[in-house]
């Protein structure tokens, strides 16, 4: 019995240990968490535009990565492209946006 309680706690350690290491992120890949904070980011910018007054656009696109915000698409101004950026900088959690949207 023993030995059976021994194999079975290195077991649950291995798997414990590959848990945490598939879950950390590297230079290249974003962890888990990271992942859920970047959606959540997203969402909010895109209710913040959509909720925007000033605004009334539907063709833009809202990527983020690891907070920095990546807003797409096209718009009828450039005094729109220039809300929508401030809208997305108000937004909790944004470290950065970056603008490549177009007039149409």
């Amino acid at each position: 019995m023993n030995a059976w309680l021994r194999y079975g706690s290195v077991l649950f350690m291995a798997f414990a240990l590959l848990a945490m290491v598939s879950c950390a992120g590297s230079s290249t890949q974003q962890s888990t968490g990271e992942y859920v904070d970047d959606a959540v980011i997203t969402t909010k910018v895109k209710t913040a535009i959509l909720n925007d007054p000033d605004l009334h656009v539907t063709e833009i696109s809202v990527e983020t990565y690891e907070g920095v915000v990546q807003l797409s698409g096209f718009v009828s101004s450039r005094a729109e492209i220039n809300r929508a950026v401030e809208v997305a900088r108000g937004v909790g959690g944004v470290k950065d946006v970056m603008n490549d949207m177009r007039v149409k």
